[in-house]
């Protein structure tokens, strides 16, 4: 892992440590559970009961709370951190979810998964195309990958972040169409893209990509 992802991370836990501190957990949970059914409900997307789902880079608090009724894995590499240090992260409440603390990029399933989820977090990662061919090889042909991320509005901002480390806790700075181009040079069918949140540098966009049901999901770490 390269030295601005390491300091990200260890940044990315001062930063819920601090934001976390004087939120009740429950009600803290409660309105994280509304948030993401208003997620949900923004990606047009019906999860059924029993289908397996992936939760990249799920937090303490990702959209894992709310699917009950599946099959859920839920990845990230801070989860034993989350667990000592946060009152609002007991995993023995989702009886249902296998919370594994890896990183995406090292994590390869096979495709197995009905939905993938990877909400404000890619990027975060270390090694980007990695990351990017596990969400893609992560997929049943047919299922969906729902992604989010904080895009660049201008070409010369984007350009100065990457060069200078404006957003410690965001080692990849790109726009909308770079992560688009991305995720389609995986293979994956970008079906519609919705934007969250309005801002003056960044906008928020949530992403409804599908694998196809006749190709196998494409790598493209070695050219990336």
């Amino acid at each position: 892992m390269n030295l601005r992802w390491k300091v990200a991370q260890a940044a990315e836990i001062r930063w819920w440590k601090l934001y976390l501190r004087r939120k009740d957990p429950q009600e803290y949970l409660r309105r994280k559970a509304a948030y993401w059914r208003r997620v949900l409900k923004q990606a047009a997307l019906e999860l059924l009961p029993g289908q397996r789902i992936l939760d990249a880079g799920c937090g303490p608090a990702g959209i894992f709370i709310i699917l009950q009724e599946h099959k859920v894995d839920a990845l990230d590499p801070l989860l034993p951190l989350y667990e000592a240090g946060l009152p609002h992260f007991q995993p023995r409440q989702y009886p249902n979810v296998r919370f594994l603390p890896v990183p995406l990029e090292d994590f390869q399933p096979g495709p197995v998964y009905d939905t993938v989820f990877c909400l404000n977090v890619i990027n975060h990662v270390g090694r980007l195309a990695q990351a990017t061919d596990a969400l893609a090889q992560g997929l049943r042909p047919g299922g969906r990958l729902v992604l989010s991320v904080d895009t660049h509005n201008f070409q010369f901002l984007k350009k100065l972040f990457q060069l200078l480390p404006g957003d410690i806790l965001h080692p990849h700075q790109f726009s909308l169409p770079d992560y688009q181009r991305l995720l389609e040079q995986r293979g994956l069918i970008l079906e519609r893209t919705v934007r969250m949140k309005r801002g003056l540098i960044f906008d928020d966009h949530l992403m409804v990509l599908s694998q196809p049901f006749n190709l196998p999901p494409a790598s493209l770490s070695a050219s990336s």
